[in-house]
């Protein structure tokens, strides 16, 4: 899909957490983000940290130069479930 979108001129990047399969299927850009499968984003209601992983896999989509890169986002899988954890307990009170 994405190599059928960036046939049409639309530059595009994935987000992963899969970096084998990212590395055998070599889409044309693409983030890694070390965390456990189907969170690609973290967890839940950790807004800041989705919102870098956002922000990382565009600015990747605006700088990179050349295709089938992949770039190592800095992120922790068992910090950000940590802060995760707090962030919910913070909401949990607000309720």
């Amino acid at each position: 899909m994405q190599r059928a979108i960036e046939k049409r001129g639309i530059p595009t990047v994935s987000i992963t957490v899969a970096l084998d399969v990212t590395e055998h299927i070599k889409p044309p850009r693409a983030v890694f983000v070390p965390f456990m499968m189907g969170h690609h984003f973290g967890v839940p209601f950790h807004k800041e940290l989705q919102r870098r992983i956002i922000l990382d896999a565009l600015n990747f989509l605006a700088t990179t130069e050349r295709s089938g890169e992949i770039k190592m986002l800095p992120w922790n899988w068992a910090q950000a479930r940590q802060e995760g954890k707090l962030i919910e307990e913070q909401f949990r009170l607000k309720s």
